[in-house]
């Protein structure tokens, strides 16, 4: 089966590439391994229910319409779905249904015992409720929201069923063996794990090299090494500009022709409207040649950081569950694979929050200085995010949920913070004039009208984007920008065919939560409401990228809802933690394959085939005229121009039309030009129409 997908040429797209489709006879493959190895043993129940969980996942895959575009994925519309969809699909899915429905009913009266002695009515309703209701993305078409949401549904369902009656499928001689494993899995003897006070034990380190090496892998076979977000085009960008040594870039001679989003030609000047943070860390990995290599480190790191966090406020068993679910995490290993600023936001306040820790243990004023010098560069990466940890971590300094920092220690803090965040205020003053007039905001006040970026509502805020749900911003948006991130965090978070927040919700409505989980839940509360005076809810790139400073509380508590499970189901623990375990397998057999190659190869139509022509054609010291649009094809093609657009070097220009072009052959009249179709003219990758040509035959032609 696995064979046959990677053959076919039915599982490829027109230029050979693998489509998501493949991942369903892969998912496949691995469900005859899994019941072929337990087939004659007495894991052969509880190893159908498996593979028919694995195999559910994969078939509801193939029912989504998500793809490359810029787009929050739906299920295709009732139309769609049996003209699109291979009628053996929805027959296998309605079998699916079937055999959970009647795995269900031989168990019902034991599940509905249990699920009477364990919950009340309204926490059932409030789980149910919330299990619905982040399922799917709201839309502007009400009759297909009710579709989506209903089907989606209805796939959680099954899904969960599924799920259950795998759990029970357990034999009851293996529930001592298995517990003792995973016991010994979570909280190991001390001489296998070393203590918090002396580092990380060799679990949570080999989870952190895994997350390096795949977000690493993922970034190059799946990403191709090249930005896809415009966002991440002016990162790198800057990052070189930083790398050469220069705040600022000559103008170029025709700015028309060199128009890239955030990058700002003020009169003779052009630079960066983005903050400097991410740019400086992104130019050191340029200056020893893998920027790529970057966030996949940090997200390595955060996985060590999370531990260590979540281990002095919980125990170790705790803090191995969230490390290990956080190596798992879709979402945090897609973040680590891209080129985006959040990563490092992460790591920062990962880094604040343990520096506080021991500023109260020790006394020592120092750790809160180091606090506050990790706030205030992440003020240096996203203000608002860097405004969010000011906030949380002030307020933890000054003893809420714990023990207060002596008066040097806070002190040290907010010194620390000034320190580190007060370097933006001479940057500032460099580029704009003004040390409180942000770049981002005269960029986005020059393009798009003044306070059209800024915190608040109003109505002149937004851009014109058509995933901001109504002009201007006000409460209304705020509730549709958090459904949508909800969303986004319930599927992305570990791609689970459950949901991914089933357990943070079973905690919740249970009365489960104690202690440090209301820190947790306080940490996802300040962020949601924070970003909610913001007029764009981050869009679906890469889930809710907005909100990602709730990476760590969600995994927190989605191990200590399973936790809370395996207390209520008594002498049951082992199919509880084994149920959790088969989730985990279905985001990486399943979930993670199917993202990168449905969605984030040449993600937004951007593609680095530019690299390849510039060597195989000898592009050399020439003009190199892009036509198509400024996002994805110049885009695409403008990350690779020199800094200094005299070099001996391809020069990338966007062919705007004739007025323009006669512009660049003259401002350019030295060097031979080539004319190359954009993405958006082939519908495939670029492609050379012309050249080289000399500037003057192009003149004359009158092109």
């Amino acid at each position: 089966m696995i064979a046959w997908g990677l053959l076919d040429p039915r599982f490829r797209d027109a230029e050979g590439f693998l489509d998501g489709r493949v991942c369903l006879p892969a998912s496949l493959g691995v469900a005859l391994i899994i019941v072929g190895a337990a087939i004659a043993t007495p894991f052969a129940r509880f190893a159908f229910w498996l593979s028919l969980g694995l195999v559910g996942q994969a078939l509801a895959l193939q029912m989504i319409d998500a793809g490359p575009a810029i787009r929050y994925q739906h299920y295709k519309p009732p139309a769609r779905l049996f003209a699109e969809i291979h009628p053996l699909l929805l027959i296998a899915l309605v079998a699916q249904t079937a055999f959970v429905i009647g795995g269900l009913r031989r168990r019902w009266p034991a599940i509905r015992s249990w699920t009477a002695r364990t919950f009340k009515v309204w926490q059932l309703l409030g789980m149910g409720v919330a299990f619905s209701l982040t399922s799917a993305a709201v839309s502007r078409e009400i009759p297909l929201y009710a579709w989506d949401l209903l089907f989606a549904t209805f796939i959680q369902m099954v899904n969960l069923g599924n799920l259950i009656v795998m759990a029970l499928a357990l034999p009851g001689e293996a529930h001592g063996s298995l517990r003792a494993t995973i016991d010994t899995l979570l909280d190991p003897p001390e001489s296998s794990a070393a203590p918090a006070s002396r580092g990380v034990d060799r679990l949570v380190l080999l989870a952190a090299v895994w997350v390096t090496v795949l977000a690493a892998g993922l970034n190059v076979f799946s990403y191709e090494r090249h930005p896809h977000v415009p966002d991440e085009v002016v990162y790198l960008y800057h990052a070189r500009s930083l790398a050469a040594g220069a705040l600022t870039l000559p103008a170029p001679r025709v700015p028309e022709a060199f128009d890239i989003y955030l990058m700002n030609a003020d009169g003779d000047r052009w630079y960066s409207s983005v903050p400097p943070g991410w740019p400086a860390l992104l130019a050191l990995g340029g200056l020893l040649g893998v920027p790529w290599l970057v966030n996949p480190l940090l997200a390595g790191l955060s996985v060590l950081l999370t531990f260590s966090f979540v281990r002095q406020i919980y125990d170790r068993r705790t803090a191995r569950m969230a490390a290990l679910l956080l190596s798992i995490s879709p979402w945090h290993i897609f973040m680590g694979m891209n080129f985006l600023n959040h990563m490092p936001v992460l790591v920062g306040g990962l880094a604040g929050a343990l520096a506080v820790m021991r500023a109260r243990t020790t006394g020592n004023p120092a750790w809160g200085g180091l606090a506050g010098l990790a706030v205030g560069l992440v003020s240096l990466i996203r203000p608002l995010d860097g405004l969010i940890l000011a906030g949380l971590l002030g307020l933890w300094a000054l003893g809420l949920g714990g023990r207060r920092l002596h008066a040097a220690g806070s002190a040290a803090f907010v010194l620390g913070a000034f320190v580190a965040g007060a370097v933006v205020l001479p940057y500032n003053k460099l580029l704009t004039g003004d040390p409180i007039r942000f770049p981002i905001m005269a960029y986005t006040d020059k393009h798009f009208g003044p306070g059209a970026n800024a915190l608040g509502f109003g109505a002149n805020r937004g851009l014109g984007w058509p995933l901001d749900p109504f002009p201007g911003h006000g409460p209304l948006d705020a509730v549709v920008n958090a459904n949508l991130n909800t969303f986004s965090l319930n599927t992305e978070l570990f791609g689970w065919s459950t949901g991914s927040l089933v357990f943070v919700f079973l905690l919740v409505f249970s009365g489960g939560t104690r202690g440090s989980d209301y820190l947790m839940l306080a940490t996802i509360a300040a962020v949601v409401l924070a970003h909610s005076f913001y007029w764009y809810s981050g869009g679906p790139d890469f889930g809710a990228r907005y909100w990602y400073l709730v990476l760590v509380p969600s995994v927190t508590l989605t191990a200590r809802g399973i936790q809370h499970l395996e207390g209520a189901s008594a002498g049951n623990a082992a199919r509880v933690r084994l149920a959790a375990c088969g989730l985990c397998l279905l985001t990486l057999v399943n979930y993670v394959p199917w993202r990168a190659i449905d969605k984030y190869h040449h993600y937004l139509g951007m593609r680095p085939d530019i690299r390849r022509l510039a060597t195989e054609r000898g592009f050399g010291k020439s003009l190199v005229l892009i036509r198509g649009k400024r996002h994805p094809d110049y885009a695409s093609a403008a990350v690779y121009n020199p800094m200094d657009l005299t070099a001996d070097a391809p020069v990338y220009a966007w062919d705007r039309g004739p007025a323009v072009r006669a512009q660049l052959l003259n401002a350019f009249a030295d060097r031979p030009v080539w004319i190359v179709n954009g993405p958006s003219f082939t519908r495939r990758g670029f492609q050379v129409l012309e050249g080289p040509r000399p500037g003057s035959e192009l003149m004359r032609r009158g092109e």
